[in-house]
């Protein structure tokens, strides 16, 4: 009896050895994420990239002339007023850029923004 349960153990252990050897992987990752998590990234991009975006889409309302389609200057307007609204979040900077319609008001909301991302020390143009 006992040489049958030794042939079985012989016959059945590379078998649940491979088998263990193919879920380590995975229980390595299970264990990993458990006891190791890994740190949730910034709500918000770093604020030099912010800046950087905020002077290449300044740089390009700038440079529109007389030809541009009115597409092009309102796509790029509102790319700009969606990085002003991640720079004053980014700054704890209050804002009403997404209560305000386009006209005067907003105009004059995208010059205080930007004034108070000066003040708050934000080297935009």
């Amino acid at each position: 009896m006992g040489v049958v349960l030794l042939y079985g153990l012989v016959a059945i252990a590379p078998t649940v050895l491979f088998w263990l050897l193919l879920r380590v992987p995975r229980l390595t990752r299970l264990v990993r994420q458990r006891f190791f998590p890994r740190p949730l990234p910034p709500p918000h991009p770093p604020v030099e990239n912010l800046v950087a975006d905020l002077r290449r889409v300044h740089r390009l309302l700038a440079a529109y002339g007389p030809g541009t389609p009115a597409a092009r200057r309102t796509g790029t307007r509102q790319a700009y007023d969606a990085l002003l609204a991640q720079a004053c979040t980014a700054v704890e900077v209050p804002h009403r850029l997404d209560t305000l319609p386009e006209g005067m008001d907003r105009e004059l909301e995208r010059l205080r923004l930007e004034h108070a991302l000066r003040t708050a020390g934000l080297p935009i143009p």
